[in-house]
């Protein structure tokens, strides 16, 4: 029989192992990767909702909100690093303080304006070229169950939701997809933005369906986000589902199992 004493210190080494974990994942979580998950549609079809990733926190350098709770006692960024043009990043929202992803378009300085649903940089369209539709079955998405945005619309229940979709060159090279809904939404035609010093402009790539930097923080918008808000770049999805938990194995996508993201 073990006695009280060795009991306690039984109790004692789990509590130790436990709080030792706990720090070992705090710290890979600041210094490394931190979990993401994908909630909304705003990023389609780079990303989907249910996609799983970690972001690389190295990417940029250190600053506040690396830590959790934003509890890291850090001025600015450290051991910084500039992001480029076309970077899918998670970053933390100037006003709300909730984490978004979007992709990065502006760098300090830029003049970026959308003028009839199309982009243009520093007084220059950005070169786009049809790249097919976007199919997606009109059901709810994910844990919350928000249903999505169709050009078709209105569609029935299982009913074939299109988007049309096209690929959108940026100045440096960088191509991915974006996806339209309407021919003229409220950010198709937006006055010229110039990027301040030591801030970035960020869009989703489902253009008509994302709360992004063409929209002011006072609607609810992002607006310009500063360097300090950067936590880090979206490399790789890790793990899908289309269902509304992960345990629902039947809703799983594996094609989109550690697919790099553009």
């Amino acid at each position: 029989m073990a006695s009280k004493a060795e009991g306690g210190d039984g109790i004692v080494e789990t509590i130790k192992t436990i709080v030792y974990a706990l720090l070992i994942a705090g710290i890979f979580r600041t210094l490394f990767f931190q979990p993401f998950w994908i909630p909304s549609g705003s990023m389609k079809d780079t990303l989907l909702i249910g996609d799983f990733l970690f972001v690389n926190k190295m990417a940029y350098g250190y600053s506040r909100y690396s830590c959790p709770f934003s509890m890291c006692p850090i001025s600015g960024r450290i051991f910084a690093s500039e992001p480029k043009r076309g970077d899918v990043v998670v970053f933390r929202h100037p006003v709300n303080g909730a984490d978004f992803i979007k992709r990065l378009i502006g760098l300090p300085g830029d003049r970026i304006q959308m003028k009839d649903g199309l982009l243009y940089i520093n007084d220059k369209p950005v070169k786009v070229t049809p790249a097919g539709q976007f199919d997606e079955t009109y059901a709810p998405q994910g844990p919350v169950g928000h249903y999505p945005r169709c050009e078709n619309a209105p569609v029935g229940e299982g009913g074939t939701c299109i988007k049309d979709r096209f690929r959108e060159t940026l100045p440096n090279g960088v191509s991915h997809d974006i996806l339209n809904i309407e021919q003229h939404g409220p950010a198709d035609n937006t006055p010229v933005f110039t990027v301040p010093k030591g801030e970035f402009f960020f869009m989703g790539d489902n253009r008509d369906n994302s709360e992004d930097s063409r929209f002011s923080q006072a609607v609810g918008g992002v607006g310009f986000v500063p360097a300090a808000n950067l936590i880090g770049r979206a490399d790789r999805v890790i793990f899908s589902s289309a269902g509304r938990s992960l345990f629902y194995f039947w809703t799983w996508r594996p094609d989109r199992f550690f697919k790099a993201i553009e």
